[in-house]
């Protein structure tokens, strides 16, 4: 299930509404480029900035239209432990195959207190969980020995890794070797930690150009190692330009310049900059993708 290329697909607004037309054009768009697994209601989805009904559609939505022609992940965590059990059994009653729950935030808990949220989760909900690693948004590392402590729960299937620390991913894979997949959270790690050993990536390059991360992850897999490089070092200027200013604006804004969606966000987020506006521009017309 946790292998290739699986998009952090965006939330499209239409009027301050999720432009459901919009969401499923996306999905559709990204099955037929080769997305391995689409993940909604991530940090690429603002699923900070949703209210419950609208999460919960979003999921209900995704799963519906995906039809089980690739896996859904759901983004289901929270900053508390009994709302994101909440979260993670509506994502199961909707049929995702998976949920994506990161580390809770601003209330930093300890590793102890990690461990006991985590197993708590997958206690209460039967469905494969994948542990969500950014300490950049969250302010908390969950470190290599806690994940491989979780790893022994039966439901605790793979990890996102978002710290772009690879002595740290590699750890993770040393100390866990098969019980957990390991996949990347920042695009520009995913070739380095598929040759430590990772699945796949859980990507917002993909969002912009599916096809090529999609094509790059498989290439790898087929030991075409010069082919995944030459993706690589091609994608690097939109993997930078999509965190040009805070995730996800530079992909809506792509998807937006490429006619994909409305340009829209729910406050506190904002539009672009006039000057990185235009870097992101001259970003996706070097890569033909405007």
């Amino acid at each position: 299930m946790f292998k290739g290329s699986m998009v952090a697909v965006v939330t499209p607004f239409k009027k301050g509404k999720v432009d459901e037309r919009a969401l499923g054009d996306l999905i559709e768009w990204h099955i037929a480029q080769g997305t391995n697994g689409i993940v909604p209601c991530g940090t690429t989805g603002e699923a900070s900035t949703l209210d419950y009904k609208e999460h919960y559609r979003v999921i209900a939505f995704t799963v519906k239209t995906v039809n089980k022609r690739i896996p859904v992940i759901a983004g289901t965590g929270a900053n508390a432990t009994d709302e994101t059990i909440m979260i993670t059994k509506e994502a199961k009653k909707s049929g995702a195959d998976a949920a994506l729950l990161v580390t809770p935030y601003y209330n930093k808990p300890t590793q102890e207190g990690l461990y006991r949220h985590y197993k708590a989760v997958a206690e209460a909900v039967d469905i494969p969980i994948v542990l969500y690693n950014v300490p950049g948004r969250t302010a908390v590392n969950m470190l290599p020995p806690t994940v491989a402590r979780l790893a022994e729960i039966k439901n605790i299937v793979a990890i996102k890794e978002a710290t772009g620390d690879m002595k740290q991913v590699s750890e993770v894979i040393r100390l866990c070797g098969d019980r957990i997949a390991i996949i990347s959270g920042d695009d520009f790690t995913t070739l380095p930690l598929l040759a430590l050993g990772g699945k796949g990536v859980i990507s917002v390059s993909a969002n912009v150009a599916p096809n090529d991360v999609s094509k790059m992850c498989s290439s790898w897999v087929k030991g075409q190692h010069d082919k995944a490089r030459a993706l690589h070092y091609k994608l690097e200027p939109l993997n930078a330009a999509m965190f040009i200013e805070t995730n996800p604006i530079p992909a809506k804004t792509a998807l937006a310049m490429m006619g994909r969606i409305q340009e829209e966000f729910k406050l506190p987020l904002c539009e672009m900059s006039p000057e990185n506006r235009e870097k992101l521009r001259q970003v996706l017309a070097d890569l033909k993708l405007i």
